[in-house]
């Protein structure tokens, strides 16, 4: 019994570190705002290349694509870079009609790294700020623009606020809220405390030089942002976050795609804290606090999980008489849903109904798998597929 209760307790103060974690961070970004970004008067515009990879995304990167030109940052001061992979020939000619630049590209075995280690190849040394999409992305008229203003305040990378373009199906709700919250406590609240905000592996912009010097030693099959976060943090390079750029991207709108998604998500967090955790710790005692909060990161376990955790551990304790279990696991679960209410905007969480709640258990599960197909995403890109039902627009 003994055994069995300290059990109990180290679990309840593991969760229980993750959820104050993420409490802390949800309530600093309530009470801090961001600056207003102002570009320096007089100030020349930075030419920059938007990289859109795109692995046989044929239903979604023409209409990225046309929309990548769609700014209302100077045309002649930014070009759109398609970087194909394995797309049709009838999408090639089609995206070739268009004042862009293609690049192809072909990999025994595609990555994003690899695409894009080939496209900043082969382009001119000529820009100065290098944006990153999916081929799903489309950028808010005005992205460029604050991009070009956070780089005249001395940042070299910023991270864009990457919103949802549909919410089309439960899945894509809460995959949705789930974006946003993400937003709040990784980049509003980092940033409100002096903390850098998490990269997200689209809507990004580097500092070109920055990007194509650290891009050839970035390998990594899945969670190339995380390495790329990894690397520069440890170096001392911290990243902004632009609350106010939007970029619109493509929710998991199925279970299978979204248990595949996670998939490679949590292999690449396995990876990460596998490699970092050492160095990590060191860069706590040599004060770089944000490289070892990045670490710190590895260690969290995915919401879901941590919500249906403490939701069966009060459970739990109800059953088996537990007064520890029970009272610990029904405070986190109270606090973690505040914390969430607190990070998820209005608009997303009115669309929470009683089919978004059935499918939290389905999705937990769906993450338990994931857990067990982890090794499959060490070693091959597993490719989350856009456009396959209709969308709903922003």
């Amino acid at each position: 019994m003994f055994i069995l209760d300290l059990l109990v307790v180290l679990l309840l103060s593991y969760t229980g570190l993750v959820t104050v974690y993420l409490f802390f961070f949800a309530v600093a970004g309530r009470l801090r705002s961001l600056p207003a970004l102002r570009k320096p008067v007089g100030e020349a515009l930075r030419r920059m290349a938007v990289l859109i990879p795109a692995y046989r995304e044929d239903g979604v990167i023409l209409e990225s694509a046309r929309q990548g030109l769609s700014q209302t940052y100077p045309a002649d001061a930014f070009d759109v870079v398609v970087i194909a992979d394995s797309l049709q020939q009838s999408t090639l000619d089609t995206l070739r009609t268009l004042p862009i630049q293609v690049v192809e590209v072909s990999f025994a075995q595609s990555t994003k790294a690899k695409a894009l280690n080939v496209a900043l190849q082969q382009l001119p040394e000529q820009y100065d700020v290098a944006v990153i999409l999916d081929a799903d992305n489309l950028m808010a008229p005005d992205f460029l623009g604050q991009v070009d203003a956070a780089f005249g305040q001395s940042w070299n990378v910023v991270q864009g606020h990457r919103v949802a373009k549909n919410t089309n199906t439960s899945v894509a709700v809460l995959d949705a809220i789930s974006e946003e919250i993400n937003n709040h406590i990784f980049r509003q609240g980092h940033r409100a405390v002096g903390l850098s905000a998490a990269l997200i592996g689209s809507g990004m912009a580097f500092d070109y030089r920055l990007l194509k010097e650290l891009m050839p030693s970035v390998q990594a099959v899945g969670g190339f942002d995380k390495e790329i976060e990894m690397r520069l943090l440890s170096r001392g390079v911290g990243f902004g976050y632009l609350p106010d750029a939007l970029v619109y991207d493509e929710k998991v709108q199925s279970e299978a795609v979204f248990e595949r998604q996670r998939t490679r998500w949590i292999a690449a967090q396995f990876k990460y804290l596998q490699l970092n955790a050492g160095p990590g710790l060191k860069a706590l005692f040599a004060g770089n606090i944000d490289y070892a909060d990045k670490v710190f990161q590895t260690v969290l376990p995915p919401r879901i999980l941590l919500m249906g955790t403490l939701a069966i551990g009060v459970v739990a304790g109800l059953l088996f008489g537990s007064s520890i279990l029970l009272i610990g696991a029904a405070l986190q679960l109270a606090l973690l849903l505040l914390t969430f209410y607190l990070s998820a905007p209005a608009a997303l969480t009115r669309k929470i109904g009683p089919a978004e709640l059935l499918k939290l258990p389905l999705l937990f599960g769906r993450f338990i798998k994931s857990i067990y197909r982890m090794k499959t995403a060490r070693n091959q890109f597993l490719h989350t597929p856009h456009g396959a039902d209709p969308v709903s627009k922003p």
